[in-house]
């Protein structure tokens, strides 16, 4: 357990009423996080702060003509780096250009602005629909846990020590005992469960909360990816048998791989963890696991443990069955987080901003009318109003853009840099013979549609977006597959930026060695990222790639987030 002088715990004080963190100094795994002005330290260096009082940026600013007539001036646009040149600068540059985050002056710490926000409101509306089909009922417990209880599951609590932020102070009085922010709820809710679990007819007992958690970890911060707080869904079930308890933790990690792939068009790889990586204190973890091939790294994309009965004797939650036998429930946990939305812009984004699937996108299609000296503005304007109608009575999330401040080129590249999947282009000539046209975002292909076939070829369109956007990432991902059978081809293909697939002894201490031996490579040490489910054949005397003994199954290793 930590303590108030472990340098991974965050003390939180009371200061005026409201909960300050003290800063951490600066180490390697925090630079890079914005300076409380917003301007992002690079190297050691800071940018320049924000214009004080009412100043405003240059490029901001609209100059004026003789006569005070306004003439038009824009802001610049676009990322200054590419995806392939700095992958790290061009994701930091695309969530803040793209309005997805905006930095905050707690180190790790960000505000989702609404661009995503509406996309984690998507993946919510449909998950919570879905596992309240199988049973599910939301409720919400306390941000805090006590001591006691958070220490009550020896190896739970060692699993997540390093992270746990604790309250220690209210105003200038110490707390008699600390209190933990969650990292997770198990040792929240069990107490409760003891309570309201007393015979069989109580169970299953489902119940999920959508809310947020505290993990204080000091690597490298990233928006979505890795941070301090963040958003997720926690559901906590208890089930009168280990049989009910396996079926429910493949229904929702199924339900994690259609949030990824039917919606985010990223393909996961459904599998299970190892005994090293599995959920401290479970009985086994599985995973959706996904890939990023511009980085060569896989990152855990949601996961769905069977924790046994391992919390219900240490909380002692138990029923009495039917034969009037007292015994421990079984129990699991499940979550999926908004790191989802980070995975979704690192695998699909591109030199010009972010590229949403139409499913999540917060607007699917964005109508910009291009006015010319043929006819007024006030014209062109009301004949976008009724293209969007059009397409809102199609169901489509749609709107116009009509700031006569911007100029349509400028209003392409902003609405391409935040990833909307279609521009509809209405120009005069258009505008006179009932056409528009439809640019896709995600190979920029154009195609004039009459007004009265628009309803039905946007649609269209955006179902072909989205299909084509899970294939394409898909043909990426599977060639970054290397199947291997030496320890010298595992590493040629993890210092290609390759996951690789090779048959393993299932054994712990193997696993620790290939971490550390690994770790000499380019990027990083290499872990188990899951055994996949779908396991390829194993010929008999085939041997475990690394340690030589006989293979037990196929494992999926790589450098991961």
């Amino acid at each position: 357990m930590a303590t108030e002088a472990d340098p991974a715990m965050a003390t939180v004080v009371a200061e005026n009423g409201a909960n300050k963190v003290k800063a951490c100094p600066a180490t390697a795994e925090n630079a890079g996080e914005p300076n409380s002005d917003g301007g992002k330290k690079k190297d050691g260096k800071e940018k320049p702060k924000k214009k004080s009082g009412g100043e405003k940026k240059k490029q901001d600013q609209t100059p004026k003509a003789s006569g005070g007539k306004e003439v038009k001036k824009e802001t610049k646009l676009g990322l200054s780096v590419k995806k392939d040149e700095n992958f790290g600068e061009w994701y930091s540059e695309l969530v803040l250009l793209g309005e997805m985050i905006d930095y905050y002056d707690v180190s790790g710490c960000y505000i989702l602005r609404p661009w995503s926000y509406s996309i984690w409101e998507t993946i919510k509306d449909f998950l919570d629909t879905e596992i309240k089909k199988l049973g599910v009922e939301n409720g919400y417990f306390p941000l805090f846990v006590s001591q006691t209880a958070l220490t009550r599951e020896k190896d739970h609590v060692e699993g997540f020590a390093p992270e746990v932020a604790w309250v220690t102070k209210s105003g200038d009085t110490d707390l008699e005992m600390p209190i933990a922010v969650r990292p997770t709820s198990e040792t929240v809710m069990y107490p409760s469960y003891a309570k309201w679990i007393r015979s069989h007819r109580d169970l299953p007992l489902k119940i999920n909360q959508w809310n947020n958690v505290v993990r204080w970890e000091f690597k490298h911060p990233t928006p979505f990816i890795r941070s301090r707080e963040f958003l997720w869904q926690e559901g906590h079930t208890a089930f009168a048998t280990k049989e009910e308890a396996d079926v429910e933790v493949h229904q929702i990690l199924d339900l994690y791989r259609q949030v990824y792939e039917d919606y985010l068009a990223v393909p996961v790889i459904k599998g299970i963890k190892s005994e090293k990586e599995k959920f401290a204190g479970g009985l086994y973890t599985t995973t959706v696991e996904a890939f990023v091939p511009s980085t060569g790294r896989g990152i855990q994309g949601a996961t769905s443990h069977c924790l046994g009965q391992n919390f219900a004797k240490m909380f002692d939650i138990t029923f009495e069955n039917k034969d009037k036998e007292r015994v421990m429930v079984w129990q699991n946990s499940w979550g999926l987080t908004t790191r989802t939305i980070g995975v979704m812009v690192m695998v699909h984004g591109d030199d010009k901003g972010l590229v949403l699937p139409p499913k999540v996108a917060p607007v699917q299609a964005v109508v910009i009318p291009i006015p010319m000296k043929e006819f007024s503005g006030e014209v062109m304007m009301n004949a976008s109003a009724e293209v969007v109608s059009i397409l809102k009575g199609a169901g489509i999330r749609a709107k116009d853009d009509t700031r006569d401040v911007y100029t349509p080129p400028w209003k392409y590249n902003h609405w391409e840099l935040k990833g909307v999947p279609l521009r509809v282009e209405l120009g005069p000539r258009d505008f006179a013979s009932k056409k528009v046209v439809l640019v896709r975002r995600d190979t920029g292909e154009k195609e004039a549609v009459a007004w009265d076939k628009l309803a039905d070829r946007a649609n269209e369109l955006l179902q072909t977006i989205q299909k084509d956007l899970l294939e394409k990432a898909r043909k990426e991902r599977d060639a970054c597959i290397e199947k291997v059978s030496c320890w010298e081809e595992f590493m040629t293909a993890l210092n290609a930026k390759k996951m690789v697939l090779a048959p393993w002894c299932d054994e712990t201490e193997v696993e620790e060695e290939v971490k550390k031996m690994s770790a000499d490579g380019e990027g990083g040490a290499a872990k188990t990222l899951c055994m996949p489910f779908d396991q390829l054949p194993l010929p008999e005397g085939t041997k475990c790639f690394k340690s030589g003994k006989p293979a037990k199954r196929w494992a999926l290793w790589g450098r991961s987030y």
